[in-house]
């Protein structure tokens, strides 16, 4: 079931995506979602980020590829962490913006995890999976020079607009064995199988709930594939996870 945050009219909503239309409903993602009677076609409603994460948890070189590429080694114990800010994210069709303060901004197309309900270290008979809501598309944007004069990641990923997230949850996935593809201006620049991760999504669920709660709403970017690359301005940039869809984005010049 895909499920979907939406503006109609100036009005927020929320519903099941049937047939080429919106089933609106009440209640929220995370919670009880209840049709209401009322069905919106899709060209007539504007697709949001399905949830405004309370954290946004990144995975850093969960895929080999992507780890050498930027002359770095894999982790092999443990996965490497850390957090983009909320205030990140945007929604399908939202222009990226380029800060002032970088010279190369590179895309980085994900398979996001939201997380269904509450998980805090999960017992070993837990089912990390059984935490999870849903799955989306999700494009970590980093400022690559920043990353790298900082060392630590907080600024080069935290800028407002680098996360662009959505264009609706999948509920029904099988997460370890989806493409995640990057397309820019229609050229396929990322391309990998979520089966190349080092670490699994029901590996990385344990391990953050082990650190931290890990709340409804919350988003797990689960890393990136090789081949990422700069962002210009005027791009469109889209993310596709097989099973789910297309998150698009144009990419714009701060002050344009």
């Amino acid at each position: 079931m895909r499920i979907c945050r939406f503006n109609h009219e100036g009005k927020t909503g929320c519903g099941r995506i049937e047939g080429g239309a919106v089933v609106v409903c009440r209640g929220d993602l995370t919670g009880i979602m209840e049709p209401v009677g009322t069905r919106l076609p899709l060209d007539r409603v504007r697709l949001l980020a399905p949830v405004i994460p309370g954290k946004i948890i990144g995975i850093g070189r969960n895929y080999g590829a992507h780890a050498r590429e930027l002359g770095n080694v894999p982790p092999e114990e443990e996965p490497m962490i850390f957090l983009k800010p909320p205030s990140a994210v945007i929604s399908p069709g939202d222009p990226i913006v380029l800060p002032s303060a970088s010279r190369r901004v590179d895309h980085e197309a994900e398979l996001g995890v939201i997380i269904g309900k509450a998980a805090r270290n999960l017992r070993a008979d837990d089912d990390p999976l059984q935490y999870v809501l849903g799955y989306s598309c999700v494009n970590d944007v980093t400022a690559r020079d920043l990353q790298k004069k900082d060392v630590q990641f907080t600024r080069g990923k935290g800028f407002d607009t680098f996360c662009p997230f959505g264009p609706w949850i999948e509920t029904e996935l099988d997460p370890g064995r989806v493409l995640v593809t990057c397309r820019v201006n229609g050229e396929v620049r990322q391309q990998a199988p979520t089966s190349d991760m080092l670490f699994s999504i029901s590996t990385l669920i344990r391990f953050l709930a082990g650190i931290m709660t890990l709340f409804p709403g919350d988003l797990i970017a689960t890393g990136t594939p090789a081949g990422v690359g700069p962002l210009a301005a005027g791009d469109m940039v889209e993310v596709e996870v097989e099973g789910i869809g297309i998150l698009s984005n144009p990419v714009r010049a701060a002050g344009d």
